[in-house]
């Protein structure tokens, strides 16, 4: 991937967003097919499921806008328990 001199006179990407999403893709490989190769193990392939869950939570904390930070916390403890 290319590089420049910035006007700090150090070298920086050109493209930074490429080259984090290359890093990270990297860096994850190991573990972005696990679910295929343990279809024994019925693991889904998304992640649908538990963003619908995440979603009620995101909406009932944001009709209580008022707590305090650990108010909060107990809050999703105790919705995540549910």
């Amino acid at each position: 991937m290319k590089k420049k001199i910035d006007e700090k006179g150090k070298n920086r990407y050109i493209h930074k967003n490429l080259r984090s999403a290359y890093r990270s893709l990297n860096t994850n490989l190991p573990w972005l097919f696990v679910w295929y190769d343990n279809i024994q193990l019925n693991i889904p392939n998304t992640t649908n499921s538990i963003d619908g869950h995440f979603a009620g939570l995101k909406n009932k904390l944001r009709n209580h806008n008022g707590l305090s930070l650990s108010r909060k916390q107990k809050f999703i403890d105790e919705f995540l328990k549910a």
